[in-house]
């Protein structure tokens, strides 16, 4: 009966759109992604007119399937009760539930699948974080085309990224996912991942729907704290946590995650200010928006709304399309939800409990329900999945293969950032005769991948302790574990978590006097420190920054010996490293580099390659510090004053490192700083010059930084924007002009008093160089007219 379904929707395919209404599923179930727009509206309209409330109502519905039997998903397909199901990851489950929906169905929809694809799917490429410290937005799309080919491949079509939440505070766990604390480089970052997800189109072969998250300001937390609310006036809205969803959105991303958190009292996902305001009537989005798991539902937990009913009308009039919920699950014992006896779990999920009754009484009329569903069903369609709804399960590669290793270590050594090398420590020599590699962090596969890499095999990883060995298989290279790294309590959203011993104080004191022992027998110790990836992620906020458990102590013992001493950090946040910097000669920020991580670390410490990356957060001395950030406005006692020492009497204010800051292995000189014209009209544009030289002895990497400030106006504004990067490659001797243009894009801001985007008419200054301390300086005025 199903293939003969097919067959006659095949047939009635070549007939006119007037005849639709009597064979729904002949157009549709050839609906392609190549159509026009204004095909797939016509479409959309059609079928729109064949579907009852409970099936509208049920394109609006996403659910998790956690666990491996598909009997419950495939009924909730059959029925028209589920438009898209998420964590889904098994080739043969995923077609039996999409069989369950294109041949059980009444309308034949497929659904759409998603997952969490942020970093990689087989090949695990370095966190979010660290590929912002490259500052390549190239290598960004590159790393995340290859990430949407090998989940698509898989059968998954969507995913839930890029996460472009600014963050100005590293307690805040979820900083390792986006790209920092700048709105221009996180600008630049996010159109780049929605380009490499999504290809030059929705629904791009091998490619698949990019969704931006958490909108909006979900970063912003109060005190670092995952989920607390955030409360953030419109001049900081407009001009720091907007312009990375306004970029991935121009860049053509066709979802948006509705965020968990209350913003200035509103919960993100009953905002309708955000949702409809900003997001449809002011950006002019046209995809559809999902709510973060359990969002809408969770609207009651926020006293926001009073019941189900509330939360899904308050949600549906702030503009969310789809609801990610959990559904009524019978969970066996010792389940990863950690029920020691079998439990019935009800479900989390407001519209599938009211948003029928809401429409049938009248309180939601068809036309508002046919709006949310439309572009539900236009996604799906640009998607391709009404016309090859299913996954080749014969094909589906289950590792990483080899080009794509190759990709990943390249691009792990680009993120790369050295912090400190005192007397050229670094590049280590590879004829070195022996090795003290020191810590737990430097022999794990799975914590070198970084959180959010649910699909990354460990055994496929790298460790650094493996790729030291790899790169100087002739040296002796000693490893001991020393201080144990773990969580109180392991993370609540780990779903493979691991079970690390708790380590006795005799234990730990013969752990740091091996590793004195093996660090005063080698000729170098290289020592691993950092969090576990479990330990920087969602649900991961600290109250410190401190390096965990006894990390510190080692080091210092092992810093005691004398000898050369290298740190590797493995974190996805800037770690308190105070002590570090000042009594060990040279550290490495290798972030959680992936795959490959460990092969690129070597690449790295070894001199094959240059650490060219650059800090994309400013780094605090200690958490005290935090919220701490370069764009900060000036005061009337500012930093640059004769007098300045402090704004605390315990310590100082200045970070340990600079937003921008990154060493070499060679040395670069900026100079011949030139601007076109002294003034320009408001619309009008300056070019700016500089020549960057490379005046060491070999190959380098330099990141160009250009920062603004505007010297009076409407508003205070920050004491340095960045305006304009670029990341160069040079040769020794080898110097380039490298030329930025400043125009009405990089020169306007909203202003707190007008309420407006303007480019004002005042002088502003120019800076150019290596980090945002650069000191090539310039200036120029805008006119009035």
């Amino acid at each position: 009966m199903c293939v003969m379904k097919r067959s006659l929707s095949a047939l009635f395919s070549a007939l006119v759109f007037g005849v639709l209404t009597i064979v729904p599923s002949g157009l549709l179930a050839q609906a392609s992604s190549s159509d026009s727009d204004a095909q797939i509206g016509t479409r959309v309209d059609h079928l729109l007119q064949q579907m009852t409330v409970e099936e509208k109502v049920g394109q609006m519905m996403q659910y998790f399937q956690f666990l491996p039997g598909t009997s419950a998903a495939e009924e909730l397909a059959r029925k028209g009760e589920a438009g898209s199901f998420l964590f889904m990851t098994d080739p043969n489950a995923i077609n039996r539930v999409q069989h369950a929906a294109v041949d059980g169905s009444r309308l034949h929809i497929p659904l759409i699948f998603g997952f969490d694809v942020i970093h990689g799917w087989h090949t695990i490429f370095p966190v979010p974080i660290a590929m912002a410290a490259s500052w390549d937005p190239m290598l960004e799309e590159r790393a995340q085309t290859i990430a949407a080919k090998e989940a698509r491949d898989s059968g998954i079509d969507w995913t839930f990224a890029p996460m472009v939440d600014i963050a100005r505070d590293a307690r805040w766990g979820r900083m390792v996912e986006g790209a920092g604390e700048d709105p221009y480089l996180g600008a630049a970052m996010a159109a780049a991942q929605v380009r490499g997800f999504q290809g030059d189109r929705i629904g791009s072969p091998g490619h698949l729907l990019a969704t931006v998250k958490h909108f909006a300001a979900y970063g912003a937390a109060e005190g670092g704290r995952d989920y607390d609310a955030t409360y953030v006036p419109d001049v900081l809205l407009w001009n720091v946590y907007f312009p990375p969803y306004k970029a991935a959105i121009d860049a053509g991303a066709g979802s948006v995650m509705s965020a968990y958190q209350d913003l200035n009292d509103i919960p993100a996902s009953g905002n309708k200010w955000l949702l409809t305001d900003v997001l449809r009537n002011t950006w002019h989005f046209n995809g559809f928006v999902v709510s973060d798991a359990a969002a809408v539902y969770n609207l009651i937990t926020h006293g926001y709304a009073r019941d189900e009913r509330d939360a899904a009308y308050k949600a549906f009039h702030a503009g969310v399309d789809m609801e990610m919920g959990f559904p009524d699950m019978h969970l066996p014992a010792n389940s990863l939800f950690g029920n020691k006896e079998p439990v019935f779990r009800p479900g989390q999920h407001a519209y599938a409990d009211a948003l029928v009754s809401l429409v049938k009484d009248g309180t939601i009329s068809q036309a508002e329900l046919d709006a949310h569903v439309r572009p539900i069903l236009v996604a799906k369609m640009k998607m391709g999945l009404f016309e090859h709804p299913y996954v080749d399960a014969s094909k589906v590669e289950t590792k990483p293969d080899a080009a794509n290793r190759t990709a990943e270590r390249a691009a792990a050594a680009k993120t790369m950032v050295l912090l400190k090398d005192d007397g050229g420590l670094l590049p280590l020599s590879k004829s070195v005769g022996s090795i003290a590699v020191i810590g737990t962090l430097a022999d794990s596969q799975k914590d070198i991948l970084g959180s959010w890499a649910f699909q990354g095999d460990p055994k496929e990883a790298v460790s650094v302790l493996q790729g030291i060995r790899n790169k100087i298989p002739q040296a002796k290279v000693t490893f001991v574990r020393g201080a144990e790294v773990k969580r109180p309590w392991p993370s609540p959203v780990d779903i493979s978590p691991r079970m690390i011993p708790n380590q006795t104080p005799e234990q730990l004191r013969q752990q740091i006097a091996d590793a004195v022992a093996a660090a005063k027998a080698a000729d170098v110790a290289i020592v691993v420190i950092g969090e576990r990836e479990g330990m920087s992620g969602e649900a991961a906020s600290r109250m410190s920054l401190t390096l965990p458990d006894a990390q510190e102590q080692m080091l210092e013992a092992v810093a005691a010996t004398g000898k050369p001493v290298v740190a590797v950090l493995l974190n996805g946040r800037p770690l308190d490293i105070t002590w570090a910097a000042a009594h060990v000669g040279a550290i490495l920020e290798a972030w959680y580099p992936g795959t490959e991580g460990g092969n690129a670390i070597a690449d790295v410490l070894f001199g094959d390659v240059d650490p060219g990356g650059k800090l994309p957060v400013t780094w605090p001395r200690s958490a005290g510090q935090e919220p701490l950030y370069y764009a900060h406005n000036l005061t009337q006692n500012p930093e640059t004053a004769p007098d300045f020492r402090s704004r605390y009497w315990d310590g100082s204010s200045f970070p340990l490192f600079p937003f921008g800051y990154g060493l070499s292995y060679t040395r670069f000189a900026f100079s011949n700083l030139k601007l076109d014209r002294e003034q320009i009209p408001p619309g009008g544009q300056v070019q700016v010059s500089v020549d960057v030289e490379n005046t060491g002895k070999c190959d380098g990497d330099e990141v160009v930084q250009l920062y603004i400030h505007q010297q009076a106006g409407s508003a205070s504004r920050p004491v340095r924007l960045l305006k304009g990067f670029r990341r160069i490659s040079l040769k020794p001797g080898e110097k380039q002009t490298v030329t930025f243009a400043l125009g009405r894009n990089e020169l306007q801001f909203w202003s707190p008093q007008t309420k407006t985007w303007a480019v004002e008419p005042e002088k502003f200054d120019v800076w150019v160089g290596g980090d945002s301390k650069a000191t090539l300086h310039g200036e120029f005025a805008v006119t009035a007219q």
